[in-house]
């Protein structure tokens, strides 16, 4: 592996410092020596194939270096400063930036996903590097995807369909951006994926066929033409296809673009001597011209689109580049290291300004933003939605969202002119602020120096996030005193109605945390935060609460009200007899202790048990062998307690297992027979047929004992047809 490594570096990469590399290979063969992936494959070929990916888009040293290294400090005993000393401060930087960028997984608080994505837009705007190399990391991760169980396959999948393709699209890097969309498209959409494959294979025959005459004839032409070029069809990519025929109900055959024929020249003036002699032979459909090179994208992508019809009145997609725009449209910002090496310092520090300025308005906007799921759907908005570009009267090209207003419009030409806005005209005609432009329009918009400014309606008008943080802005900054009387008064009542008293909330962690994120250095400042609507009263106050009121009656006081139990139970009585509470559990030989039984693995009676002290919730009951106990204890174990079982009877406790037997007619009746005839009460029953002809069947019932549980399980199993009968933990 590491051969082909040194192989993809010498095709792809210019002044690779080769020496660094065999010792990055070294230590990281080392460091993951003992570790395996779920493919049972040494772990060691991950960051190979990371390096390898890495190599292919021709990133420099210290990329290559950091991608064999990139889950060295995660996962194993190396530290940033021993990458440090080993290597240099730039490759241990990016070790730890991925290391910490770490997996941006969704959960159930919005919340924590935003913090993770903020962490990485603040990555990547130190070093874009960064997000390449967890870029080439998850495409390696999803190739390798199949050994996972399905569960994380989707989630992975949908993660990827979320962040990691729109990232890569905005990179510019479309040779992993489609691979992406294709890999995750497979494992989120597994029937549509291969409905679509099916689909698609059955014409291709004829489909190629189609295409090579096209291509041969284009090749006579332009070489009478006396123009180079290169000339291929791409077929289009499945994940595109499929979006397509979603997005606009279409069926198959009614996608223009299967397959795009690709026409690489070596001049700007080539490529529209290209165009024009297309458009001579087959006849363009309006509408479907797009100029990529007089309007580049903003993710540098440089192209001209047409679709004609061909022959038998079939049409066909025309794409039409340079070798140059080729390169950056198949590499995107990593063509920066690839194909620069040549310029200044001073250059590659100009044109990187340039490429990534809309990270620089991503972060602005970012940190207006409080609202967890305003601010993830604004990211994905920013990252992959659709553009329009619309001109200044003075012929100034201006890229926007799709759907964007001239409100938009004249943020986006400076703040001032955004804030004196009272109107606009669209191709010299006066048109409303909400409406709608679209590619090709001239705009101009009116300002007066008597403009009141934005007022609250321009929020929903506006689409782009950098003109409603801007808007955001002028309320917060102009009408300050207002928004403070007006947050006061929104504060005082939600404290009010969660009863609870500022001073006694408004400390610890959680409290510095939130101040420091949203700017907070007074109280009128919190205020001002509630009016403009940056922060919610009632979802700050709640984290406080949580935060501070539960930790009060955590671990301290809980362990607090064992001891003076303990203490009162050896007065009273020197050989600690005690009755247990209703649960029949007794904790440490004390009773009437709040105790509750975990639902992850329902305890009952003879089962070996823990208790783990939970906030404000009492004494936790878990069976031993439970894997949530085993996590929790891995955590704090200082929280463990001794439990055991009391004299109680007549409780009942609630047991889960699950049936997996032959689906037959009858199985369910016959199982409901047995738990009849025992006299156990039914809690609850669920049934399922699965692949392979077998029943899947939980039930709950309630027991006295483990030994109730065991006879009951005994019984079902010997019925005909079932295979086996467990006892589940959720």
């Amino acid at each position: 592996m590491y051969e082909s490594l040194l192989q993809k570096i010498n095709e792809n990469c210019n002044n690779i410092d080769t020496d660094i590399v065999k010792k990055a290979h070294d230590l990281a063969c080392d460091a993951h020596k003992n570790q395996k992936r779920e493919s049972g494959e040494p772990y060691i070929t991950h960051p190979i194939d990371v390096a390898e990916i890495l190599a292919e888009m021709g990133m420099d040293t210290s990329t290559i270096v950091a991608g064999l290294l990139h889950d060295v400090i995660e996962d194993t005993d190396y530290t940033y400063d021993d990458i440090k000393n080993i290597f240099n401060e730039e490759i241990a930087y990016l070790v730890q930036g991925v290391t910490k960028l770490g997996k941006i997984e969704y959960k159930t608080k919005e919340e924590q996903q935003a913090d993770n994505v903020r962490k990485m837009l603040l990555a990547m705007a130190k070093d874009i590097r960064v997000i390449i190399i967890k870029l080439a990391d998850r495409l390696h991760n999803l190739r390798t995807l199949k050994y996972m169980p399905k569960e994380k396959q989707k989630q992975k999948a949908k993660e990827t369909l979320d962040i990691y393709a729109p990232l890569a699209h905005r990179l510019g890097i479309s040779k992993i951006k489609w691979e992406l969309e294709d890999l995750a498209f497979r494992y989120l959409h597994e029937e549509e994926y291969y409905d679509l494959v099916k689909q698609i294979a059955e014409k291709r025959v004829e489909r190629e066929t189609y295409i090579s005459e096209i291509i041969e004839d284009l090749h006579n032409k332009l070489e009478e033409s006396e123009i180079d070029s290169d000339i291929d069809g791409r077929p289009k990519h499945f994940y595109s296809i499929y979006k397509k025929m979603v997005n606009k109900n279409k069926s198959i055959e009614q996608i223009f673009d299967l397959t795009a024929i690709r026409i690489l020249v070596n001049t700007v003036k080539d490529c529209y001597g290209v165009l024009g002699i297309v458009h001579t032979i087959y006849k363009p459909i309006p509408g479907r011209f797009k100029d990529y090179i007089a309007m580049p994208k903003p993710n540098m992508y440089q192209s001209l689109h047409t679709t004609v019809i061909g022959p038998q009145g079939k049409t066909f997609e025309i794409q039409i580049r340079t070798f140059e725009m080729h390169k950056t449209a198949e590499y995107g910002i990593a063509a920066h290291w690839k194909y620069k090496e040549g310029d200044t310092q001073e250059d590659k520090e100009k044109s990187f300004e340039n490429k990534l300025a809309w990270l620089r308005d991503m972060l602005e906007w970012q940190k207006e933003t409080s609202d967890a799921e305003e601010f993830i759907e604004g990211f994905k908005i920013d990252l992959f939605t659709d553009e329009i570009f619309v001109f200044t009267p003075k012929g100034v090209v201006i890229n926007l969202p799709s759907k964007a207003t001239p409100i938009d419009f004249a943020y986006r030409i400076h703040t001032d002119i955004g804030n004196r806005c009272v109107g606009a005209k669209v191709n010299g005609k006066i048109v409303p602020l909400d409406y709608s432009l679209k590619t090709g329009e001239i705009v101009e918009v009116l300002t007066s120096k008597n403009a009141k400014g934005p007022n609250m309606d321009w929020l929903s008008m506006a689409k782009s996030n950098q003109a409603k943080s801007k808007i955001r802005q002028w309320f917060k900054k102009i009408k300050k005193e207002e928004n403070i009387d007006k947050g006061k008064e929104i504060f005082e009542k939600e404290l009010k109605k969660q009863g609870v008293i500022y001073s006694e909330i408004a400390k610890g962690e959680a409290y510095d945390k939130l101040v420091k994120r949203y700017n907070i250095h007074s109280m009128e400042d919190l205020y001002a935060a509630i009016g403009v609507g940056q922060i919610a009263a009632s979802s700050y106050i709640s984290k406080l609460k949580e935060e501070n009121i539960v930790e009060k009656q955590s671990i301290e006081t809980v362990n607090k009200s064992i001891d003076d139990h303990i203490t009162k139970a050896e007065k009273s009585n020197n050989n600690r007899k005690s009755t247990s509470n209703d649960y029949g559990v007794t904790v440490k030989g004390v009773n009437n202790l709040m105790v509750r039984f975990a639902k992850c693995c329902n305890p009952v009676p003879g089962d070996e048990i823990l208790g783990y002290i939970t906030k404000g919730r009492g004494i936790s009951v878990h069976r031993t062998d439970c894997s949530n106990l085993k996590a929790l204890i891995d955590y704090d174990d200082g929280k463990v307690v001794e439990v055991s079982w009391g004299a109680s009877k007549g409780t009942a406790y609630v047991a889960e297992m699950q049936v997996r037997a032959e689906d037959r007619i009858g199985i369910l009746s016959d199982i409901m027979t047995i738990i009849t005839e025992a006299k156990l009460p039914l809690n609850a029953l669920n049934a399922k047929s699965s692949k392979g002809n077998i029943a899947v069947i939980n039930i709950k019932v309630k027991i006295d004992s483990i030994e109730q549980l065991k006879e009951l399980m005994r019984k079902i199993r010997r019925l005909k047809g079932v295979m086996d009968v467990y006892r589940m933990n959720n």
